[in-house]
């Protein structure tokens, strides 16, 4: 395994508190593991708040285009008004204005305005960091309010990480993936080997997982499941268990309500770091050890002879 994504199909999971758990583990096994990190939960990403980090690239985000109107050659005939279909230009005192926030990019009124009065303008839309941190490099981004593209914003920095990977030396891409079953969490599982989805036993995080498990089966991605404060309610518990048995999707563990997780969260430091001998932490290590397994297996590939040899 050279790639693993945490994902949830809700937010609110633990999803972030595991992916740091996962990484402050593979630092202290021996040999260490040597990861590369992404937070792809551009939308609100908060991974950075657990690892101990120092930013060292700041890069922008341009996301999209949207029009703009010079107002010097154009000539107010209004088919621009007309050609719209997202209702984003208006006439205000005698000028046609574009609303930036409705305007989806199209650009139809670019083509059709007889004055070329109309021209499309890079949009910024976030930032993206490439980051030090005491679990390895991580790369991170903001996603500015009100914009769009956060799945490219996740192709971005997950392809700067897969070329820092693919230098040879490290281990592991661990990324944290977004919430959900939409673009964001298409663009987090491309390229990946496996997923590990974390689950809370609730009618909606039960309701979640199924639809996250249709994403990766549709993807071909093995899948894996952990059951995070699965002691609340063990009906549900016991539900996530039937389904998983049903779909052949295995359960790498469960992880009991612990108030040493905010704890840990509140001092910036994952929990099996702030707090080794909690029942979480000794959950989420025995889950960390059959991870582990699949990372160090070597990848098969095939001879020139058509026979199956271990790199």
């Amino acid at each position: 395994m050279k790639q693993l994504v945490i994902l949830s199909g809700k937010g609110g999971t633990g999803k972030t508190s595991v992916v740091a758990a996962l990484a402050d583990l593979f630092s202290t096994r021996k040999p260490a593991a040597r990861i590369v990190i992404v937070d792809a939960d551009v939308d609100a990403a908060n991974l950075d708040l657990v690892l101990s980090h120092q930013i060292i690239t700041r890069e922008p985000f341009f996301g999209g285009s949207t029009a703009i109107i010079d107002q010097d050659h154009c000539e107010e005939c209004g088919i621009c008004q007309d050609i719209c279909r997202f209702d984003a230009i208006t006439n205000l005192d005698q000028q046609y204005r574009i609303d930036p926030l409705a305007c989806d990019g199209c650009a139809a009124c670019v083509y059709q305005c007889p004055e070329i009065a109309i021209s499309m303008q890079e949009q910024l839309a976030g930032e993206w960091y490439r980051s030090d941190s005491q679990y390895g490099i991580l790369f991170h981004a903001h996603l500015n309010a009100a914009q769009e593209n956060s799945g490219k914003l996740v192709a971005l920095i997950k392809q700067q990480a897969q070329e820092v990977f693919d230098q040879g030396e490290h281990d592991l891409i661990l990324v944290d993936g977004p919430p959900g079953i939409g673009c964001p969490v298409i663009s987090a599982v491309s390229g990946a080997d496996a997923a590990l989805i974390v689950t809370e036993p609730t009618l909606a995080g039960v309701h979640d997982l199924c639809r996250v498990l249709e994403t990766t089966n549709h993807f071909d991605i093995k899948s894996f499941v952990c059951i995070n404060k699965a002691d609340i309610y063990p009906d549900g518990t016991a539900r996530i268990n039937q389904i998983c048995a049903e779909l052949q999707v295995e359960i790498l563990g469960e992880i009991p309500f612990d108030l040493e997780v905010p704890r840990a969260i509140i001092q910036g430091s994952p929990v099996t770091k702030n707090s080794p001998e909690s029942s979480a932490s000794i959950a989420i290590r025995k889950i960390w050890a059959q991870i582990d397994q699949e990372v160090r297996k070597k990848p098969l590939s095939m001879k020139p002879d058509g026979k199956v040899k271990i790199q």
